[in-house]
């Protein structure tokens, strides 16, 4: 089954400590993936940043927000154990423990005070829906920024001018790390023009090996038959590697096609690209940068 959120969490985990011993957290996460019969890829399934784990990211969070209603408690760092508040609550035998059942405790609606400030109606944001932790929220908008910026990039490259596409396909290749200086790979795109070449570019700073390059604004997908042309015009070259940049998609004809082959050709569509400019800012600029945090245990650790 799916990773169950981090509200549907809340009630195992309240469970899981009601024999009153302490737990880790690392307990609590292989219990959880035994409870919920989650199979080896998706324990080891993680959030976007691939920073953590997400079920250990959601366990952590279905903890925090049952400690906020004091329903467990610290007994040192890294392992809890249930309040006579949680004990209490079990007795009750309820079926379900999310925010809208944490609500009922004031310590709980005073930490969603602190994160929720209130709305232009004066309503608290308490009832707000939440699905995701804090931190997959925040991965999942930038997610969404980015996808959106990324599409305004292929727009952009779809109607920018030939040289200015092809100038542009040689900085992203040297902010990569190829093509060894900006001036040499500059002076090699565009040089050749030679049976569907459209230009070189060193593999790396010392110019051990060559790739060759065709770099193309395309309107339709791009199919087998124009990976073939390149090719040809790489075998006619005694080319070992090849670099076919565009700004459409490619067929899974001509993705295939290149699985195949012995010349190591590699495609990068208009999605791809942009991806690239973002990463290594490439057209695009910085406007905000938002540091996440975490507390130090060591430095509040006891000698």
């Amino acid at each position: 089954m799916a990773i169950p959120d981090y509200q549907t969490l809340m009630l195992s985990v309240l469970k899981f400590h009601a024999d009153g011993r302490e737990y880790s957290i690392r307990e609590l996460v292989d219990a959880m993936a035994k409870q919920f019969n989650l199979t080896e890829q998706e324990k080891k399934q993680t959030v976007p940043s691939g920073r953590q784990e997400t079920l250990h990211n959601r366990v952590s969070w279905a903890i925090t927000y049952v400690k906020k209603a004091a329903l467990l408690e610290s007994t040192r760092r890294g392992y809890n154990r249930i309040t006579e508040r949680g004990l209490d609550v079990l007795k009750r035998n309820p079926q379900r423990i999310d925010v809208a059942f944490l609500g009922q405790f004031k310590e709980f609606e005073e930490f969603r005070a602190l994160r929720h400030p209130k709305s232009a109606e004066g309503q608290p944001g308490a009832n707000l829906i939440e699905t995701e932790t804090p931190e997959e929220a925040l991965e999942t908008a930038y997610d969404r920024i980015r996808t959106d910026l990324a599409a305004e990039i292929l727009e952009r490259l779809k109607s920018c001018p030939p040289n200015f596409f092809e100038r542009l396909v040689v900085e992203v290749l040297v902010k990569m790390g190829y093509g060894g200086t900006r001036q040499d790979a500059g002076e090699a795109i565009g040089g050749s023009g030679n049976g569907g070449i459209d230009g070189i570019i060193k593999e790396d700073r010392l110019g051990l090996d060559i790739i060759y390059i065709q770099a193309k604004r395309w309107e339709g997908t791009v199919g087998r038959p124009e990976i073939q042309k390149f090719v040809g015009a790489l075998t006619g070259q005694r080319a070992k590697k090849g670099l076919f940049i565009s700004t459409s998609e490619f067929s899974q004809d001509a993705k295939d096609y290149v699985s195949r082959i012995d010349t190591k050709v590699v495609l990068i569509d208009g999605a791809m690209l942009a991806q690239f400019m973002i990463d290594h800012n490439v057209g695009v600029s910085s406007v905000a940068t938002y540091e996440l945090k975490k507390i130090d245990s060591d430095y509040f650790a006891e000698d």
